[in-house]
């Protein structure tokens, strides 16, 4: 068979028309549609101040943990003033469950400062003032301004600058293993992604990604066998694990 007639498989490293890598993705997000129909973020919260403060917690550490000690820390701070005049020995014993809880407890405490000082005590809706704060990078903003048009205080809210596609360890590793993503880089990932997936779904996209990372796609033992989207996923074959990610791990690796 000529080369130039062969079919080639999204998620290969050559590069292929976008028009085609778009396509390719409108059938991913569908079935993920399906699976997934009511999609809720798994970080229990009731207003973007106690989001942001439980992203900012959920970084190296599972969600059913933060859940476990945001009640906690929110009985006790429930605003930012109260956070920000909270004493750091306090705040590190509370959250010392999920991990790095130093840097952490300085993160929450002086992004707290910040919205008092800053934001009149509010949570800032865009993604260039959400930036400017404590433990904010682009993955904590993204999940923000995703949530203020997923969850019910976010609505009336129709401002979404900035916003982006969060990029997790999930999105990440099920996106590559898909072939939407052709880098280990979180913000190189995002923007192929924001390129290929149309703007009305970036927010419930990552979502639905993590569910299906977490209970189906996952890092050690993908069920590829019983996937649903085993017809498009080109690591399928190779079990999770297609040479492409392991050339890029490897060319990742520190001598």
């Amino acid at each position: 068979m000529p080369a130039s007639s062969r079919t080639r498989t999204p998620g290969s490293p050559r590069a292929e028309r976008p028009g085609r890598r778009r396509r390719w993705a409108l059938r991913i997000i569908a079935l993920l549609r399906e699976r997934y129909p009511q999609i809720r973020l798994p970080l229990v919260h009731r207003d973007p101040f106690q989001l942001l403060v439980a992203t900012i917690l959920s970084a190296q550490c599972t969600d059913a943990m933060v859940n476990r000690v945001t009640p906690v820390l929110f009985e006790r701070y429930p605003t930012p003033q109260t956070l920000a005049a909270a004493r750091l020995r306090d705040v590190e014993k509370i959250i010392k469950p999920t991990g790095f809880f130093r840097q952490k407890t300085r993160a929450i405490i002086n992004m707290s400062c910040s919205l008092v000082e800053r934001f009149s005590r509010r949570v800032p809706l865009t993604m260039e003032e959400l930036l400017t704060l404590e433990g904010v990078g682009r993955k904590t903003a993204n999940v923000i301004l995703s949530a203020k048009r997923l969850e019910p205080w976010g609505r009336g809210e129709d401002r979404a600058d900035g916003l982006g596609i969060v990029v997790d360890t999930h999105v990440r590793r099920v996106s590559q293993r898909l072939g939407l993503a052709a880098t280990d880089d979180p913000e190189k990932i995002e923007e192929q992604l924001m390129s290929i997936i149309p703007r009305q779904e970036w927010d419930s996209f990552s979502l639905r990604l993590i569910y299906f990372g977490r209970e189906v796609c996952t890092a050690k033992r993908p069920k590829c066998l019983t996937c649903p989207l085993k017809r498009l996923c080109p690591s399928a074959p190779f079990l999770g694990n297609p040479p492409w990610m392991r050339r890029r791990r490897r060319a990742g690796r520190v001598p």
